[in-house]
């Protein structure tokens, strides 16, 4: 029988406060941003568990709502607003120097 590796989360305060400083990833929203949380299991998100804090994007509480409980939206078009948007607040983090140093940069080349 193979194991199963262990999902290791990141939990950042820090992180979590610098998404709240930059503006919306989806509709460009000024600031203050809610980190809104992948729905997506592969990125740990489980039920009662929100997702890794890595796999988090800057979302004003529009774009938030709509792609956590957007019932008009199919999963695949919430995951095809979400994903850019992630990329993007990965991205603006590293260029800010906002991203903390003691949390891992996760490859967003590798996620979709």
């Amino acid at each position: 029988m193979m194991a199963i590796a262990k999902f290791v989360y990141v939990r950042s305060r820090a992180l979590l406060d610098a998404i709240k400083t930059l503006p919306c990833q989806c509709c460009g929203a000024a600031a203050p941003s809610d980190p809104a949380h992948s729905n997506q299991a592969a990125h740990g998100k489980g039920k009662g568990i929100k997702a890794s804090d890595v796999f988090v994007a800057a979302m004003c509480r529009v774009c938030h709502r709509m792609v956590d409980q957007g019932s008009h939206l199919t999963r695949a078009e919430r995951l095809a607003i979400w994903t850019p948007a992630w990329h993007s607040t990965v991205r603006e983090l590293l260029r800010r120097g906002l991203w903390p140093i003691d949390i891992p940069v996760p490859d967003i080349r590798s996620f979709h």
